[in-house]
């Protein structure tokens, strides 16, 4: 999926929290991290005000993504989850086949046990000090439940490829990807 202006903009207010340094914004996120989204009434000053006009599902995918901001407020524009969990992976070699477990049952998750395994993941990423593109998880949240599940494809495709050691997926591999989902 590709993330539309008003994700790009929220993601962006959520890093202006955290340059600002905001521990009382990232604190009351965080509170809603283990909480069904948009059930942390701490989290309401923070994330309301941001929100466009949307559907209940939509707000909670914003509701969802600023809960683990909270717990992780690291941001790249490079590549999806896939890329991230696959940058833990190769942090971690003896833990491959956890990490690998874990982002399995991620794509098998349904959209009301979404939230703990993307809260167990985005740990693992904050341990392994791996940032997220966290505009575009709002973005691929958005199609989580599609039938033909374009974003654990391309999450999968992202974790499973081989990169050399240091290399960055390419603006090409990033085109393929986005028409591989069309």
């Amino acid at each position: 999926m590709k993330p539309k202006e008003h994700e790009k903009r929220f993601v962006a207010y959520l890093q202006s929290l955290a340059q600002q340094e905001n521990r009382g914004a990232l604190a009351a996120l965080r509170r809603g991290s283990g909480k069904p989204p948009g059930a942390a009434p701490e989290m309401f000053p923070w994330v309301v005000p941001h929100l466009p006009n949307l559907s209940r599902r939509e707000s909670e995918a914003f509701f969802l993504v600023a809960a683990l901001w909270g717990l992780h407020p690291s941001h790249t524009d490079q590549g999806n989850l896939g890329t991230t969990l696959r940058q833990v992976a190769e942090k971690a070699p003896q833990g491959r086949e956890s990490t690998e477990r874990r982002f399995v049952a991620l794509l098998n998750a349904c959209r009301e046990d979404l939230p703990s395994h993307l809260r167990h993941v985005i740990r693992l990423a904050a341990a392994k000090e791996v940032p997220v593109n966290w505009t575009q998880l709002l973005a691929d949240l958005r199609a989580w439940h599609w039938s033909d599940r374009p974003v654990q494809r391309a999450w999968a495709q992202e974790f499973w490829r081989q990169v050399a050691p240091g290399q960055a997926p390419t603006e090409q591999d990033r085109e393929q990807n986005l028409e591989s989902e069309g």
